[in-house]
């Protein structure tokens, strides 16, 4: 019997860790001196106060909503895939083969290569992590940290020794063609007489990453392979009794893991930059972590997850801008948010356990 409804579960806990979040936020406010009131004023109005505002919220979101999706994927099957951001920096190597050094007559046709050669790339950085965890026991954590500073060495080398252009200066590639250019949402829903969105670099792949929500759900619940998945998740003993191999398992999660952190470059890379550079992840591969844990590796969770680190994102840098609060601070905010829903989630939840069972018996 569970201890607590379903909901409770995924709502409730939620929505109490950030309210603790945010009174916290609201005292270290106090403590430089700032009014917290207007500080989040200025934080919901300068992430959502204006089509300007949403398409960088949307923007953030869209990465961290693969980012986020590719660590609840492992999660389902006990692993721990800190390596989004590495496998992030490779998709973004395979776009930028795509899209460099191949002629495409539309961008929708570049758009599917460009998913399909990222999510190659980011599985392929993910499989060597996999099989030393599955064949040899080596831990998935320690590996899929220590990947993320060998794809940033092998993009750094990559980008100044082999892509980048003569004569530039710039540790980059050279910009991609103009038929390969994703169609932002000014293009894309701005009218002659009202231009939204004017300069967001929210674009198309924002609805690349919901459909991924969707596939991923799916997938996850939907599917034999994801019945497999959860089943080694919650009990590999189980798992094993019922004929699952473990290391069937764990090499297909940590691939489709490393597909979904590597599709994140489409937005990116693709989308927003239309080359690639150095550090073009921003530490979305990291993001990605909270927003599982968050959004209960959930594909909507997930999805309402990455939106509220978009708008902490869009509106800490507004924060950052218009008052004299530091940017170091947003990230004080933001790792308030992580720890209050990620470590000190059973915090909440043994009490609200406690409550449900003793509503239970009283009724």
């Amino acid at each position: 019997m569970e201890k607590m409804p379903k909901w409770a579960d995924v709502v409730l806990i939620p929505v109490i860790s950030l309210l603790l979040a945010a009174i916290l936020s609201a005292l270290v406010i106090l403590a430089i001196g700032e009014n917290p009131i207007e500080a989040v004023n200025l934080m919901v109005t300068g992430a959502l106060g204006s089509t300007y505002g949403w398409g960088y919220t949307l923007y953030y979101a869209t990465n961290f909503m693969f980012t986020g999706l590719a660590v609840a994927v492992a999660f389902h099957a006990r692993l721990f895939n800190i390596g989004g951001e590495g496998q992030a920096m490779l998709g973004g190597l395979g776009v930028a083969v795509v899209c460099l050094y191949i002629d495409w007559p539309h961008w929708s046709i570049a758009l599917l290569a460009a998913c399909a050669a990222s999510m190659v790339f980011g599985a392929a950085w993910a499989a060597i992590p996999a099989y030393l965890q599955a064949k040899r026991g080596s831990h998935i954590v320690i590996t899929t940290i220590m990947f993320n500073f060998i794809a940033a060495a092998l993009l750094n080398y990559m980008l100044v020794n082999v892509m980048r252009p003569q004569g530039s200066q710039d540790p980059a590639t050279a910009r991609f063609p103009e038929a390969v250019h994703l169609p932002t949402f000014q293009s894309m829903f701005s009218t002659a007489e009202n231009v939204v969105f004017r300069g967001a670099p929210a674009n198309i792949s924002f609805f690349v990453a919901v459909l991924a929500c969707v596939i991923v759900w799916a997938l996850i619940w939907r599917t034999r392979l994801g019945y497999e998945i959860r089943a080694y998740g919650h009990s590999e003993t189980g798992a094993v009794y019922a004929g699952i191999s473990p290391v069937r398992i764990t090499i297909i999660a940590m691939l489709i893991s490393g597909a979904l952190a590597g599709l994140m470059a489409t937005n990116n890379v693709m989308g927003e930059a239309e080359r690639l550079v150095l550090n073009s992840t921003e530490g979305a591969g990291f993001i990605g972590i909270a927003v599982a844990l968050m959004g209960r590796s959930h594909p909507f969770g997930v999805f309402l997850a990455a939106l509220l680190f978009g708008f902490l994102y869009q509106g800490g840098a507004e924060l950052a801008l218009w008052t004299s609060i530091p940017r170091e601070l947003i990230v004080v905010i933001q790792a308030l948010v992580i720890l209050f829903t990620g470590a000190l989630d059973n915090m909440v939840r043994m009490p609200l356990e406690k409550l449900f069972l003793a509503m239970r018996k009283e009724g």
